[in-house]
């Protein structure tokens, strides 16, 4: 189990996030929404030791809050930011293998003909600098070098927003198929109906806390939470 307990930010001396406490298990996709600005993204970063933060982080019985990046990410956790942050010098297939753990040689879940099988825009374009890709070809990028490390755990901050609907579509197919290999993705989604569709459950952050924690069926159903923290 992969959970959260008070997870705590703040910038400058102002909470951005007020005591999160979240629960996700291998095999499930958790949809975590709210408005601009709910820390939605700053959890993430929290999470994965890019910004500090107090309370607890715990994966497989052990504690990462406190440690650096490069050893949450050991540990069994991939980021896909939300900037992207490819090597446009690089070509493709040198921005995956810089997804690899050191001394691993290839991806054991992922292996490069699952890849391009996943994304055949990226197959196709396999010797092309990522600088080059078009946003969404450089989405894909991001979600398959995050792979390449056969992580247990991934935390995915806005991977749809302003791609046309073709490559949203094969981003919720990898989504799925990434559940069904038994990874715990938390996944950050602006667009209500994607997040609804995609996850097995759904939290919602309001001014840094945790407002609603329960299915896709129950938050389709409270038109109030909707309504004050969603803005629909």
């Amino acid at each position: 189990m992969f959970e959260l307990h008070d997870l705590a930010v703040s910038y400058g001396g102002l909470p951005v996030l007020r005591g999160v406490t979240l629960q996700l298990r291998p095999g499930a996709i958790l949809g975590l929404l709210g408005r601009n600005g709910a820390g939605r993204s700053t959890l993430l970063q929290a999470v994965m030791g890019l910004v500090p933060a107090s309370g607890r982080v715990v994966w497989q019985g052990q504690e990462l809050l406190g440690r650096p990046a490069h050893q949450i990410a050991r540990a069994g956790l991939g980021y896909v930011p939300e900037r992207r942050d490819i090597f446009p010098g690089l070509s493709v297939r040198e921005n995956l293998a810089l997804g690899l753990k050191p001394g691993q040689r290839a991806s054991q879940q992922w292996p490069l003909d699952v890849i391009w099988q996943a994304f055949p825009a990226l197959a196709v374009r396999r010797d092309t600098p990522g600088g080059v890709l078009s946003g969404g070809e450089q989405q894909m990028l991001t979600l398959a070098r995050t792979l390449q490390g056969d992580p247990a755990v991934v935390l995915v901050d806005e991977p749809t927003e302003g791609l046309a609907p073709a490559v949203v579509a094969e981003i919720a197919t990898l989504l799925r198929r990434m559940r069904a290999q038994g990874l715990a993705v938390l996944l950050v989604e602006q667009k209500l109906s994607i997040a609804l569709d995609l996850c097995d459950r759904v939290a919602v952050l309001g001014q840094g806390r945790v407002v609603f924690d329960g299915t896709p069926a129950a938050l389709r159903a409270d038109v109030a939470v909707q309504q004050a923290w969603l803005g629909v």
